[in-house]
Formats: C-alpha cells, structure tokens, sequence
C-alpha cells in the first residue's frame, strides 16, 4: 500500500511540474525526472519502464516525420506563401481571417491530426499574422490551440490519441467511426468556434489589417515541401482504412520529402534537424513510463470495474461521468498516456460503442481546457516559444475553462440523441 501510494504521489508531483513549469524548465525535464524516480525508488522496474517508453514507438516516428516536414516547410517559406494568400483572402477583415483560419484548422486537423496543427498551422497563421502587420497576433494563434483537439475525433487520423485508445483492440470501421462521431465532432468544432470567437471579439474589433500586402514567390523547394505534406495526408488516411499505425507512414514521408528537398537545394541537414523541438519525445515517453507504473497499482482493474458497474445502472449517467471526468484527468497527466490507460479501462468493463465513444471524446476535447492537456498544445506551446511568444497556463486555463467545457458537454449530449 506505501509503495502505491508513493507511485502516486510522485505521478502527481510529475503532473504538477510539467503544468506549472517551476523555474522554467521544459516539461520534458519534469516527466523524465518523475519517470527516473520511479525507478530510483523501485517502484517500476527497468523492463516495465522500458516496456511503458516502447508503447509510444508509433508516436515518437509520427511527430518526428511531421515535425521534419513543418521545420522544411518554414525553411523553405511555404508558410510565408500561405500566410500572403490568407491576407489577401482577408481583405483588411480581422473577423474574417478568423474565421478562415478556424476552416483551415479544420481541415488540417481532420487529414493531418491535430499535432500537425500545432506544429505545421501554428508557423503559418504567425508568418500570416506578421504580413498583415496585426496588433496581437494571440486571438488567431489559439485558434491552433483549440481546433487542434476541438475537430481531433472527426477520423481515426485526426489525433494519434485515438490509435492509443484502441491499441490492441477493436478499432471501429470508418461507418461505425463516422455514425458514432460525426454528429459529436460537428457540435464540437462550432461550439468551440462559437465560444473561442465570444472570448476574442473585443481584441478582434479594434485589430486591424493590412490590405497592401504582396505574394511572395513560391520557390520549387517550397513548392515540394507542400506536396510532401499532401501525399502525407493521402498516406495517413490510406493507412488508417488498411488499419496500419501511422508513425512508420509519417517518419517515411517526412524524411524522404526532406532528403530530395535538400539534395535539390544542396543544403546541410543541420540546420532543419536544430529546428526541430526534440524535447517532446522524452517528455511522451516519461509520460508513458508514468502512466505504466499506475498500471501496476491496480488503477485499471479499479477504473473498469466502476465503468462497467456505471454503465450498467445508466448509460446516459456513464457517458456523462465518463466523458467529464477522463476530459479533465486528461489534463493532469497528458491525453496521450491517459487514453492509453483508458483504452485499457474500456476494453476490460465492456462498455457498449457510445459509452467508449464518450471516453473517447472526454480523451480528445477534453484537453483545451490547460497548456498541458495534449501534446498538440505543448507542441502549440513550443512553436509560440520559437516566435518569443508566450501565454502562462492560469491564463489558458481561465479561457480554456470558457471554451472547453460547453463544446464537450454539448458533445457528450449528442451521443444519447441516436
């Protein structure tokens, strides 16, 4: 009982630290250092530490590929390209490159997942933001943030997170995904809209843009970096239809698409790899050696027997407790390990589709509510950091609480209504 007990403690100290950041450290340091207690302490063994870091294989490959792809992206000034055609789009409306980046987060989020939002949106509406010479570039960048998890559960593809959950599983067929989620994820994407724009509308009304602005030349090196990332999306969803994990896809085609864009323009890889956040792969894998040696406490065991106990007296009742409280434990430990664990939990209580499906959604829209609900807002958090930007997480957490909390309720209701 002492030794569960400290696994728990030093789970919840390791959660504090990645939130809060003391001293500014990256929230990779916190993880990892909460992981090397563990094992410092006994309290996880070598090989079921390393069997914890080796579950998040897929996910190491998948953000490396998109993270070589964002990185050759704004090298190349793709991003700069598309942010001249958004402000033109525009015309010198502040309310309206809103809205157009909200739809773009849409579709990136859908066919490239939401960590490719973060990572490959977020440097584009910035470059958009500086051409049309903005007064705060904040109310458009957290659109990224929010529609990142908001439209995260339209596909299989959209959030690594739903491949966690059915891990060793029964993965739903894209009839049975679309007929249990459709109706959830279109509340979801315009309640947050709704909710994310209500927040803003003061800063948006006294912005202003600028109407001269010019397209800069597309080089061909750009111009492949933007097809590298198309034949990615077509690649993901080939590979989510045949039921293939998606990091070896997406390592594949970035590294190839960096590899014939830098043989072409001759230059080092240097410099594209420097630019690449490498500090959220430690942080996913002390994560995961985390949510392993919870495992080992008996958590899933006790989790699945008071699912299948809910689900049993009340569906309605289950899905609301389920998808509520995975949607805000989501945000103390990370999305990614905690819909591992919950994949596990609904797999051993047995629940039927809507229920699983609540886990699900409470998994993927859950997490706006903090900086540190998803690795799609960390990687937010580092691409903002790379421009000198920053948002502290009380700040966050008062918006997130605005916006979150009204799109995933709506959501949750959605799913008694067929």
């Amino acid at each position: 009982m002492t030794e569960h007990a400290m696994t728990w403690g030093i789970a919840g100290l390791t959660a504090m630290g990645v939130v809060a950041r003391p001293f500014r450290w990256p929230e990779a340091i916190w993880a990892v250092f909460g992981a090397l207690l563990l094992l410092a302490f006994r309290l996880v063994g070598p090989e079921d530490a390393l069997a914890g870091v080796a579950k998040g294989g897929d996910v190491y490959l998948f953000l490396i590929g998109m993270m070589l792809l964002s990185e050759l992206a704004r090298r190349e000034g793709l991003f700069d390209w598309i942010a001249a055609i958004a402000t033109a789009c525009a015309k010198g409306s502040p309310r309206r490159l809103f809205v157009l980046v909200y739809l773009v987060g849409v579709v990136v989020t859908v066919f490239l997942s939401n960590d490719a939002t973060a990572v490959v949106l977020t440097p584009a509406v910035y470059a958009a933001c500086r051409t049309a010479r903005v007064k705060d570039p904040m109310p458009y960048l957290l659109i990224c943030a929010f529609i990142a998890n908001a439209a995260s559960f339209v596909l299989p593809i959209s959030n690594p997170a739903n491949l966690v959950i059915f891990a060793g599983g029964d993965m739903p067929s894209l009839s049975r995904w679309l007929s249990t989620f459709m109706l959830p994820s279109i509340i979801s994407i315009v309640a947050t809209f709704l909710c994310l724009y209500w927040t803003q509308r003061r800063a948006l009304a006294d912005d202003t843009l600028a109407a001269d602005t010019q397209r800069p030349p597309l080089s061909r090196s750009a111009r492949l970096a933007g097809w590298g990332i198309l034949l990615t999306a077509i690649v993901l969803i080939a590979a989510s239809a045949m039921h293939v994990d998606l990091g070896v896809p997406t390592f594949a085609a970035g590294t190839i698409t960096t590899a014939i864009v830098l043989l072409l323009t001759r230059q080092s890889p240097a410099e594209t790899l420097k630019g690449i956040s490498w500090s959220v792969l430690p942080l996913v894998a002390g994560l995961f050696v985390i949510v392993e040696s919870l495992d080992h406490t008996g958590l899933t065991k006790l989790l699945s027997d008071q699912l299948a106990s809910l689900a049993s007296a009340s569906q309605s009742q289950a899905i609301g407790v389920a998808g509520l409280l995975v949607g805000v434990i989501c945000n103390l430990v990370n999305n990614l390990p905690a819909g591992l664990l919950a994949g596990s939990v609904v797999q051993a209580a047995g629940v039927s589709d809507k229920i699983a499906g609540a886990v699900l959604i409470g998994v993927d829209l859950g997490p706006n509510l903090s900086v540190t609900g998803s690795l799609a807002t960390i990687l937010w958090l580092s691409a903002l950091r790379r421009e000198g930007l920053h948002i502290g997480a009380w700040t966050f957490l008062k918006l997130g609480t605005v916006v979150m909390f009204p799109a995933l309720i709506l959501s949750l209701g959605s799913l008694l209504l067929f």
